[in-house]
């Protein structure tokens, strides 16, 4: 996977391997846990949800795993070296496993139903393995692992939300955070595995929600971002007890509009939106309130009808074209970003030349973009013959990322001369004379510290240059 260096954090390579850690509550039993996680944002909000659990039940946390008594890897499944990495991971577990024979190691997450017999029977390389859906679970797993025993949950459920789970809030900047809003996906495009590891869509009540963004905010907390699969087709229907009248179903822009009016010092992001179901009551709800960041992250995978057909997308071109025209007229400053796959199973080059078009016509400001590699168990491996070369592959993908650099430095050239609204996130990688924060857009912007403000701050920005990848301005009254 390639990706333009200001893209978004869903899935962001900076964080991947990261030990998660926080600070002693003074209620330990001096059990240390260690949890190291991969992939998108769900899979480290799933690591906040685990620690909860277990430090709940006396556990600290350490960043390093040679001092842990509990070793967690949650992985992903969605990356072609993402098998190979945490096996190598493993190794090195086990190893310092030899030194102190009483730590236990485990993995977590979308790897663990698919690989539990590898890792258990083949390679005894762990002694528990647990899916996204059986966290609750992990006390009575590690009881049977200190008793002696292996320990294997992975079933996936219809209803489990963790929704009464106030996730530890990991690494954090303290300014922006998490909440997972559903769990599961129900599209079953061809090819992707997350149906298949994380189970079906169940969307979580609604009223932990705004209480989560709530305490959040009164924590000081000034972003929020709303993370599902899908969001678009969140669905909650309340529960009303026998002889009380039926409540309305709350979708996502109602979602939404709660969420918003939580503060209007509180700002919303949300990730991910399918195209077939992002609706313009979402597109008017995001244009209503100010605090809802005019940014939508809008997978494409391919700008052909008969390609996007093959991956189950369950959309075709002039739908997704629609869609956009909706958010260029509903919210004409709204940020788009997308994924793309380059060479899925029997791609020619003028289909190629459709996603081409396709990204000529939306100028995303920033995307995701990959080589098609074939998932186990999907259903493309199953139906299809990955069959374009290599080399074709990469010489595409390499022509889709030339053109989103055009694109992308297109959009940053649109912000010079403005005034953006930036929460200040914090000093900048590269100087601590400088701050970065994000405008409404996504984008990153870069400007010299003021004295008079600091991170977890608004401030009035004005944009003065770009690079290809980030903005530079100033603060201005």
């Amino acid at each position: 996977m390639l990706e333009l260096e200001h893209s978004t954090k869903t899935h962001d390579e900076s964080r991947q391997g990261e030990a998660l850690d926080m600070l002693p509550t003074g209620q330990s039993t001096g059990r240390k846990l260690y949890i190291e996680s991969y992939g998108c944002q769900m899979n480290f909000s799933d690591s906040e949800i685990v620690a909860s659990i277990l430090v709940d039940k006396g556990f600290e946390t350490t960043r390093d795993y040679k001092e842990a008594d509990v070793v967690f890897i949650n992985t992903c499944s969605i990356r072609e070296n993402a098998e190979q990495r945490v096996r190598n991971r493993l190794k090195e577990f086990e190893s310092a496993k030899t030194r102190n024979p009483g730590m236990i190691v485990g993995v977590l997450g979308c790897m663990a139903e698919r690989l539990k017999s590898k890792f258990l029977e083949e390679e005894k390389l762990v002694d528990v393995v647990v899916g996204p859906d059986a966290y609750r679970d992990l006390p009575n797993l590690i009881d049977r692992v200190d008793d002696g025993s292996k320990a294997v949950n992975v079933l996936l459920s219809r209803e489990e939300t963790y929704a009464d789970i106030s996730p530890v809030r990991l690494n954090s900047n303290g300014i922006s955070a998490f909440i997972s809003i559903m769990r599961g996906c129900d599209n079953m495009c061809s090819f992707c595995v997350v149906p298949f590891t994380r189970g079906r869509e169940r969307s979580r009540d609604v009223h932990s929600i705004v209480k989560e963004a709530q305490d959040l905010f009164n924590a000081g907390y000034k972003e929020v971002t709303l993370l599902g699969q899908n969001v678009d087709s969140y669905k909650y229907t309340p529960t009303v007890a026998e002889g009380e009248e039926a409540q309305p179903v709350v979708n996502f822009a109602h979602l939404l509009a709660l969420v918003a009016e939580v503060s209007p010092e509180l700002r919303v992001r949300f990730s991910t939106s399918h195209p077939k179901d992002i609706t313009d009551e979402v597109l008017y709800t995001m244009a209503r309130y100010e605090n809802i960041c005019k940014y939508i992250h809008l997978p494409v995978q391919s700008g052909n009808s008969r390609v996007l057909d093959l991956m189950n997308r369950t959309y075709d071109r002039a739908w997704y074209m629609e869609r956009v025209d909706a958010i260029r007229r509903i919210i004409p400053t709204c940020g788009i970003s997308t994924d793309v796959i380059t060479g899925f199973c029997t791609e020619t080059e003028e289909e190629h030349q459709e996603t081409l078009s396709m990204m000529d016509y939306v100028k995303y400001d920033f995307a995701y973009m990959f080589a098609y590699s074939e998932r186990p168990g999907t259903l493309a491996a199953k139906r299809y013959e990955d069959d374009i070369p290599e080399d074709v592959k990469k010489r595409r993908l390499t022509e889709v990322v030339n053109k989103q650099q055009e694109h992308s430095f297109y959009r940053l050239q649109n912000f010079i001369g403005k005034v953006h609204r930036v929460l200040i996130e914090g000093f900048s990688k590269r100087s601590d004379l400088d701050y970065c924060g994000r405008n409404d857009q996504n984008t990153m912007i870069v400007f010299p510290v003021d004295a008079r403000f600091k991170p977890g701050q608004y401030v009035n920005v004005l944009a003065e240059r770009s690079t290809s990848a980030t903005v530079m301005g100033r603060i201005v009254d």
